[in-house]
């Protein structure tokens, strides 16, 4: 079984949009086809995932060199998360208590990203020096961030028309929502289907995977229910 890697892990500092989706209602070859089709269809890759990241997924205008260190940081997490999503979405980020500028300091600030809430940790480096220009930090998400179409791009590169596989076709999903945040390393309760050659007992047929969030690093895993 391939699991889809997509590497969201913490990342060091030293200083959504419109369009066609692959995305469709749900079209069996037949009548048994329809009945067990999940609703959303996916045809191809989706237009508005960025897996290499690039213009739409960076944030501006940057923060001025002179503006406040928790302007920065705030910057730097709502483009974490855009990085982490793939997708262009509305973000915020807020850093209620401020940024602690002292060394080791830990402070936790909330990014949205499409009305989903992702806490953060920021973590001063232990090798800052009071005064010193140059701030070294991580940021690290506390959750997992489930987006839909992401999810949709992930199950065709692993099972459609981007998978290299010869007997995988006719994908389809349970509706996902734009965004939702789930703790690490579980169920999302959400559901995708491949259909198959040899999917029920050497017959062809649907096989559903439950779209789980993976480790603390890694995106989702697809996990294969299996048939009693």
């Amino acid at each position: 079984m391939r699991f889809p890697r997509v590497l969201t892990g913490v990342a060091a500092v030293a200083l959504l949009t419109a369009g066609c989706s692959s995305a469709e209602t749900a079209q069996g070859g037949g009548a048994d086809d329809a009945a067990k089709a999940l609703p959303v269809a996916i045809t191809g890759p989706q237009p508005d995932v960025f897996m290499r990241g690039g213009d739409a997924l960076q944030i501006t205008p940057r923060p001025e060199a002179d503006a406040p260190f928790v302007q920065k940081v705030e910057h730097a997490l709502r483009e974490d998360v855009l990085s982490i999503a793939k997708v262009a979405g509305e973000t915020s980020a807020k850093c209620p208590a401020g940024v602690t500028q002292n060394a080791g300091a830990v402070s936790q600030c909330v990014v949205t990203y499409a009305g989903a809430e992702i806490p953060y940790e920021v973590k001063i480096s232990g090798s800052y020096k009071a005064g010193s220009s140059i701030i070294s930090y991580t940021k690290e998400p506390k959750k997992g961030l489930m987006v839909g179409k992401l999810v949709y791009e992930m199950i065709n590169q692993n099972y459609g028309s981007e998978s290299g596989r010869t007997d995988a076709s006719k994908l389809a999903c349970d509706e996902l929502p734009a965004a939702k945040a789930f703790d690490f390393g579980t169920d999302t309760g959400f559901k995708c289907q491949y259909w198959a050659a040899h999917a029920n007992r050497g017959e062809p047929g649907f096989t559903t995977v439950q779209v789980k969030i993976g480790r603390k690093g890694y995106a989702y895993s697809f996990e294969e229910v299996k048939v009693e």
